[in-house]
């Protein structure tokens, strides 16, 4: 009998949408997250919906945060996630601009206590402490989660107070689904 050698990590990542009906994208997002190769969804915080940062024409965003523990190495579950986005019909080209609009945006937030900086993927990611949209969710499922190389991640809540955000009190059904086809 071949057993697996392969190791698992803990990873947590960041889901946001604000275009298409964001709570959908969300949902289907988590039903996506658990069809990765070697990837279990561990916890899914509440949703959030959050006013935009930068470019404020735009509607409000909902977000959460989930944990998972994978086998994929960083890059491999970069591209998973890259390619989830594009199901949803995220479309990253040169004259798309930060903060844009978007149906789907997953962000690998940490990845174990990893510190990586490479031109496709940081680690620890790098704004993610300057958001409380990112801060919030991720203190609900792990509050004494800390991050490599700043500590605790509570005590950056307050560098964040500006920031307007609200839990949603949704249920968040599974769909019945995945609409994501593996490369």
């Amino acid at each position: 009998m071949l057993h697996s050698t392969r190791r698992y990590n803990q990873a947590f990542i960041a889901l946001g949408s604000n275009l298409e009906n964001p709570v959908s994208h969300i949902q289907q997002a988590y039903l996506d997250l658990s069809a990765l190769p070697d990837t279990t969804v561990q916890k899914r915080s509440s949703l959030y919906k959050s006013e935009p940062i930068g470019l404020i024409d735009q509607p409000d965003f909902i977000n959460a945060v989930t944990e998972i523990e994978t086998a994929l190495q960083p890059l491999e579950l970069l591209e998973k996630l890259l390619n989830i986005e594009k199901q949803h019909g995220r479309i990253r080209n040169s004259d798309s601009y930060p903060n844009a609009p978007r149906t789907l945006d997953l962000d690998v937030l940490l990845y174990g206590a990893l510190q990586l900086k490479h031109k496709q993927l940081i680690l620890p990611h790098p704004r993610m402490l300057q958001r409380a949209f990112v801060l919030l969710p991720l203190l609900e499922i792990a509050p004494d989660c800390e991050i490599a190389g700043h500590g605790k991640i509570k005590e950056y809540l307050a560098g964040c107070s500006d920031q307007i955000i609200e839990r949603l009190d949704i249920i968040q059904l599974k769909p019945v689904k995945s609409q994501f086809k593996q490369p």
